[in-house]
Order: structure tokens, then C-alpha cells, then sequence
């Protein structure tokens, strides 16, 4: 007898998860389309390399405003920081890039301060909407507790395209136990979210993210008139741990994490009393912060 193949289980077919249902696109632009808003266009692609590269490159090509959106449902060239790779299976995430282009009331060197205003805007959205708390990493790691341990769920990248900046994020909302790339990853069904339905899911980032880069963009960038440097300093797991930040050029650098300054580097307290700000490389978390009495 020949099993019949039908199109729920054929390869590549959007169906083939049920637990994994693909995004609805017209809902998505239902929702966050609006007269006066900050999305102006909400595209979600099969598969694609990077959503970065492709909505940077459409950027450059004028085929992009500000406000565009871009989804995609599997990535097989997604890119972190340090030109670290992202992968992960078929609408197990959400995947995605956004156009920003903060203009002249923005000094550019406060244009730094995008990729925290992503993570805390997304920080803030998830547990609202998923249920579940997520702490920041200095300085675009997003952070979840999976059997008492803090696991990495998600990411930020903001790389300059012309004149705007394109934001990415990619966020494990369904990653199970067997998938996880590594053993320090995690995602929010494994934190014990109540909520892993991306759609709404993504809808509460981007009104999030809209509202926070308002505020921002208003301020002028200034992070402590639109008090965006105090909700990242109560978010972030780094402050107040000991950590050892790898630095570029192969130099290590330990220290306790005081302080975000104003351009959004981290504050470090060495051993020899020093404070050194570090504006780029890695962070390791040597020591859990403090417990509050």
C-alpha cells in the first residue's frame, strides 16, 4: 500500500507543524497599520538569508521607508553580533528587521542608544503579552530563566543603513529542549511562557517599539529626559555583577557593572579602582548580582 502525501505533510509545506501555525499577514497590518503611526509597511517572507541584509538593501535601493517591517518566518543566514550566526527551525521564532531613520533632531553619536531601546521596548512587551519576565544583557541580549538558569532567547543587531539604522530581532518563542543550538539558549515555551502565539506576540513588540522610539525621537535622544536609561538600568541583568568583558583585539577587561553611561557603553569598576566604560565586545557574567534584602 502507498501513503498517500498530503499537502499538510509535504516538505516545506507551512503547515507541516501544526503546533507552528505561519504568521497572518493581513492581521499583523490590520493592527499596527494606521494613519500617523510609525509602521508603514508589513512584509512577512517564507525564507529568506538575513531579514537585516534584505530590508537594508531595499533601503538603499528606495524601495524602503522608514517604518517598513520585515518578517521572516525562517532565516538561514540570520546574523548577531561579532558576525555570529542565528538559525533556528521554521516559525519556531519570530525573525525580523525594522527601518528607523531618526533624522536631524537626533544627534547621530546618541543613534547608539537604538539597539537598547529595541531590547528594553521588547523586554517590556513580552512580559506584558507572553507572561513570562526577560531580563536585558548588555548590550542586546534578551535573558529568560529555564530550570533556574538564565538561558539566551533572543537578540538585537542595529547596523546603519544610508541615513536610518535597520534594527533586528530574532526572539525563540516555541525552541524546544532537543532544538536549542547551544545549552546556554532558551525560549519563552521553555520559561514557561502561557502565551507563545507569535502573532500577538509580535504586534505587542512593534507597538512597543513604536512607542519607546517616540519618546526617544521627541527627547531629541536624549536617554534620560525620555527616561529610557532608567528603564534599561531596571532591566539589565549585567548592573551590579562582576563581569569579564572580551574585548576587541583579544583583551579582557573584569569588573563589577556599575553603570550605562550616557552614550550607552558599560560602566566598569576594576580592581584597581578604576571605572572604564566599554563601548563594544563581549560580556561574560561571572557573578549573579546581589539578592535585595
Amino acid at each position: 500500500m502507498v501513503a498517500l502525501m498530503t499537502p499538510s505533510d509535504a516538505p516545506g509545506n507551512r503547515w507541516s507543524d501544526l503546533d507552528r501555525p505561519p504568521l497572518n499577514t493581513m492581521a499583523l497590518r490590520r493592527g499596527l497599520l494606521r494613519p500617523g503611526g510609525l509602521w508603514t509597511s508589513v512584509e512577512v517572507v517564507t525564507s529568506t538569508g538575513s531579514t537585516n541584509s534584505d530590508l537594508a538593501a531595499a533601503a538603499a535601493a528606495g524601495k524602503a521607508a522608514e517604518g517598513a517591517v520585515l518578517v521572516a518566518e525562517e532565516q538561514s543566514a540570520g546574523r548577531g553580533r561579532l558576525d555570529r550566526t542565528w538559525s533556528a527551525p521554521p516559525r519556531s521564532g519570530l525573525f525580523f528587521s525594522v527601518l528607523l531613520t531618526p533624522g536631524a533632531g537626533v544627534p547621530v553619536e546618541r543613534w547608539g542608544w537604538l539597539p537598547l531601546l529595541a531590547g528594553v521596548a521588547t523586554a517590556s512587551a513580552l512580559s506584558r503579552a507572553a507572561g513570562v519576565d526577560t531580563a536585558l544583557k548588555w548590550p542586546n541580549d534578551l535573558l529568560v530563566t529555564v530550570d533556574g538558569a538564565e538561558r539566551k532567547a533572543g537578540g538585537i543587531l542595529a547596523e546603519r543603513a544610508g541615513d536610518g539604522v535597520v534594527v533586528g530581532i530574532g526572539l525563540n518563542v516555541t525552541l524546544r529542549a532537543e532544538e536549542l543550538p547551544v545549552p546556554t539558549a532558551g525560549s519563552l515555551a521553555l520559561a514557561g511562557a502561557p502565551v507563545t502565539d507569535r502573532d500577538p506576540l509580535l504586534r505587542a513588540v512593534l507597538r512597543s517599539l513604536e512607542e519607546w522610539y517616540e519618546m526617544w525621537r521627541r527627547a531629541g535622544g536624549d536617554p534620560g529626559a525620555c527616561r529610557l536609561d532608567e528603564a534599561y538600568a531596571a532591566g539589565c541583568a549585567t548592573l551590579g555583577r562582576t563581569v569579564r568583558a572580551e574585548l576587541p583585539g583579544g583583551r579582557d577587561l573584569v569588573g563589577e557593572a556599575v553603570a550605562v553611561d550616557a552614550d550607552g557603553r558599560l560602566v566598569l569598576a576594576t580592581a584597581d579602582g578604576v571605572q572604564r566604560p566599554v563601548g563594544a565586545g563581549d560580556i561574560v557574567h561571572l557573578r549573579s548580582a546581589p539578592s535585595e534584602e
